[in-house]
């Protein structure tokens, strides 16, 4: 199928993230892959990015369409070629992927352009090309991870992503079991031994190993409360920095958390017609 011929501002963003003076491709490369691609340079410019603007401007006017532009794309940014260099795959990824949203296409993990909504403001190509979404969904992180706090991570605002995933935490044990408390007291009640059955076990709780686990778990869920939960509730954002590499391992934490309540026993019928 055609893809609509890429608008030239489009085409020229594109090429200046490939042909980057100091992240692009080499001009060796570039020579390479065109060649590869069976897409003509008509040598008119010296600079990288220009060589990179005046090939594909060229082929997309002969074609008619986008079709081995995009092509084009997929071949320098297959994920093979990259395995050595995530870090730049990943940036390159988000940073093509803000622009070819305004032409209605994304740049998947796997190095395959597919179809997406069209973008029409810079800030709604932000959103889509998140590089913090791009690495959580890359470690599989849980869906209500995403979900709580999607609109945070489609603009990279790690302070209030964090937050809100935390905060998922609390609102998927009281869901869980129907309490209306809230941080420490709700982990007590839900997961302490107290009244000798706790509303959720993740586990049968028989050996002193499992009722260990159940006692870590708990004590877990309090350090993420108390640690990012209740900062970043009480803090100015300006005054508690984290960064990204922080974001992903607090947000996969609490991905790991979502795990264990999901697979968590309401003990107190798991406990019915016991002696």
């Amino acid at each position: 199928m055609p893809i609509k011929s890429f608008d030239l501002a489009s085409l020229e963003s594109i090429s200046k993230i490939l042909g980057d003076t100091v992240t692009g491709l080499t001009g060796t490369e570039i020579t390479k892959f065109l060649s590869e691609c069976d897409i003509t340079d008509p040598g008119i410019n010296s600079t990288k990015w220009k060589r990179l603007y005046d090939s594909l401007k060229r082929k997309q006017e002969i074609d008619g369409c986008a079709n081995n532009v995009v092509a084009f794309i997929q071949h320098v940014m297959k994920p093979s070629r990259h395995y050595d260099n995530r870090e730049w795959f990943d940036d390159t990824l988000a940073r093509l992927n803000r622009v070819l949203s305004f032409e209605g296409l994304e740049l998947e993990q796997t190095g395959v352009v597919k179809s997406v909504s069209k973008t029409i403001t810079i800030s709604e190509a932000e959103a889509k090309a998140s590089k913090l979404k791009q690495r959580l969904l890359a470690r599989k992180v849980h869906k209500d991870v995403l979900y709580f706090c999607k609109a945070e991570l489609l603009v990279d605002n790690y302070f209030h992503a964090v937050f809100e995933a935390t905060k998922s935490i609390a609102e998927k044990i009281r869901i869980k079991t129907g309490l209306t408390l809230d941080g420490s007291a709700l982990v007590d009640e839900a997961f302490s031994f107290k009244n000798k059955v706790p509303h959720l076990a993740l586990s049968s709780l028989q050996t002193e190993s499992e009722q260990s686990e159940q006692k870590g778990f708990a004590k877990l869920l309090k350090g993420v409360f108390g640690t990012f939960r209740n900062t970043t509730a009480h803090v100015p954002k300006v005054t508690w920095v984290i960064d990204e590499q922080d974001a992903l391992d607090i947000l996969s934490t609490v991905s790991l958390i979502h795990r264990r309540l999901d697979n968590a026993i309401e003990a107190q019928k798991m406990y019915q017609g016991r002696p």
